[in-house]
């Protein structure tokens, strides 16, 4: 019950990581908050979720994002911990890349998790914790990933700095940046059929040293210790789960 009595909000929490990651808040008693695009998800998630509540927001809408936090705000006074995952992929190469998809991307994967914090410190305080999910894309040269590693790797950068200025405040802010993870978010690749997706699961087992692709609760493991006093020494730290592929290449 490391959550007892908590305000949780998880931004993208209706899905894979961030629904396996609210089950657990949960289940360790705390009141979870979480948003999500696609309103039939977020209403089985909730339903999942014994007395939470959901809101349909898109994380690339910064105001849609700041009526979230007031609501929360509304309802349970503060936030207590924050997981900001909400984000999506995209693969072309260099020559496919059109200025549209490098502002999706951007829009959701960095502006818009900057933009929820700044928004949700509003109502937090000493003793608070942050975790922003990351990616390994951001720090290695995979073919075709450049929109999302720009993304990922300036949103990587921008944490670190904003975990420095919030020492101050006393609030901790971590990540944490998934591997091969199999999640919903393999299949929402623009330009990738489902052969393709296939093909990059199988690639991505096949270079990983475990010889498997990770699962959302063994992310939501690592959330959870990053949102908690187990790691009440720990931040700006960004903590790679996936099943050794980065450090042992």
């Amino acid at each position: 019950m490391r959550f007892k009595d908590k305000i949780v909000l998880v931004l993208g929490g209706n899905s894979g990581m961030g629904l396996a990651s609210a089950q657990a808040f949960a289940a360790e008693g705390g009141k979870v908050h979480l948003t999500g695009r696609d309103q039939a998800t977020i209403d089985a998630a909730v339903a999942s979720i014994p007395g939470s509540t959901g809101y349909r927001s898109d994380i690339a809408d910064i105001a849609a994002t700041e009526d979230v936090v007031a609501q929360v705000e509304a309802a349970d006074g503060r936030i207590d911990v924050l997981y900001i995952n909400a984000g999506v992929g995209g693969f072309a190469p260099l020559r496919g890349i059109t200025p549209e998809d490098w502002d999706h991307v951007h829009s959701i994967n960095l502006k818009g998790c900057v933009f929820a914090l700044q928004k949700a410190i509003r109502i937090m305080g000493k003793g608070g914790a942050v975790v922003v999910t990351g990616s390994i894309g951001a720090h290695g040269a995979l073919e075709g990933n450049g929109t999302y590693a720009a993304a990922k790797g300036g949103l990587y950068m921008a944490m670190k700095v904003f975990a420095k200025e919030l020492v101050a405040e006393g609030i901790r802010l971590n990540m944490v940046s998934p591997g091969p993870i199999d999640t919903p978010l393999l299949h929402r690749n623009p330009g990738m059929t489902d052969e393709q997706v296939a093909g990059l699961k199988q690639m991505m087992i096949a270079n990983v040293p475990m010889h498997r692709m990770g699962e959302s609760a063994d992310v939501a493991k690592t959330v959870l210790f990053l949102a908690s006093d187990d790691s009440s020494f720990i931040t700006g730290a960004n903590i790679f789960v996936d099943g050794g592929l980065l450090e042992l290449r």
